[in-house]
């Protein structure tokens, strides 16, 4: 046992056996807020699974690409730049320009030379792409509405849609494209 005052090992940098504690600047979650992150989290795990699997074998899409042929069939000339469809779906641009080369493999999206910017590209959906999207979008609504609107009241919708755009907001800093059509850009 180390005498009171002196340092429990011969590291200098040890606390004291009689120094008080630093103080925790850890701020832990209480009983009921760890039940609704991991609520929360479930939840999104299983919903966002549930739509992937849909869509896989409904129409061989994943999720990921359908958000983003939905993404430029909204868009004007159902074109984005390359780094605005990252923007809006919250990916990366080289996941982004992945994805796009997959879809191009399908004959869903092409790549144009940005006509403003010569080092810039479009990502352009194609009518096949479009044609692969209103096919799979029946079956994605319905599972959609199945798992997620159909089980709350229009008082949860309207709560739920205020705390994404809350969470939303603090979360992305995109700047110029949002990545939900309708709310402005943070």
């Amino acid at each position: 046992m180390a005498l009171p005052g002196t340092l429990v090992d011969d590291d200098p940098t040890a606390q004291r056996e009689d120094a008080p504690a630093a103080p925790d600047p850890t701020r832990w979650l209480d009983d009921e807020e760890q039940v609704t992150w991991r609520t929360f989290l479930s939840a999104v795990q299983l919903l966002v699974d549930r739509f992937d699997r849909q869509l896989q074998q409904d129409s061989g899409i994943v999720l990921t690409y359908y958000e983003m042929l939905v993404r430029l069939s909204e868009s004007p000339g159902r074109s984005l730049r390359m780094s605005e469809l990252a923007e809006s779906s919250l990916s990366s641009r080289s996941r982004v320009s992945h994805a796009v080369a997959r879809m191009e493999e399908r004959g869903w999206i092409r790549r144009e030379a940005c006509p403003t910017d010569g080092r810039g590209y479009l990502a352009v959906l194609t009518d096949e792409g479009f044609a692969a999207l209103a096919a799979a979008a029946p079956g994605h609504v319905e599972t959609v509405r199945r798992n997620l609107f159909d089980l709350l009241t229009p008082a949860q919708v309207d709560q739920l849609r205020e705390i994404s755009e809350t969470l939303l907001g603090h979360l992305t800093d995109t700047g110029s494209v949002s990545p939900v059509p309708g709310l402005p850009p943070h």
